[in-house]
């Protein structure tokens, strides 16, 4: 899991980015997540808006991110990000601390492995109609 001060120079950060190849980092504030910063945040409110490289983390988070807890369903992280139209959400445990992020990309590849092994299931076990066959 990958973090940035809010402190911090957003030049910092895009080369922790870079180094990691990551597109996302969670802003913590000791090891509690504040903050997010994606690479979608680092061109469009630091590049197209001509700021300097060293402008501050907290200047361009986003901030106040949605955050999940270890045992959230997946199907209410998934309503979350749906509501939020974000990609990731950093998860946290019962002290508010930075436990790990979870993608959307992650979830969708559970699904499809899932939808995977279920799909020769359903085709064995579905009556012919179903397929377009004739009985």
């Amino acid at each position: 899991m990958d973090t940035a001060r809010y402190d911090e120079s957003a030049l910092d950060a895009a080369r922790r980015m870079r180094d990691r190849q990551v597109g996302t980092v969670v802003v913590v504030d000791g090891e509690r997540p504040i903050g997010i910063l994606t690479d979608r945040d680092l061109t469009v409110r630091i590049l197209a808006a001509g700021l300097d490289p060293k402008t501050r983390v907290s200047e361009v988070m986003t901030p106040s991110p949605t955050t999940v807890t270890e045992e959230t369903e997946i199907a209410t992280a998934v309503g979350y990000m749906r509501a939020g139209r974000f990609r990731r959400l950093p998860v946290v445990g019962p002290d508010g601390h930075l436990r790990g992020i979870i993608a959307l990309d992650d979830v969708l590849g559970v699904v499809a492995s899932e939808l995977a092994e279920v799909g020769p299931l359903l085709l064995r076990e579905a009556p012919h109609r179903w397929l377009g066959r004739q009985t």
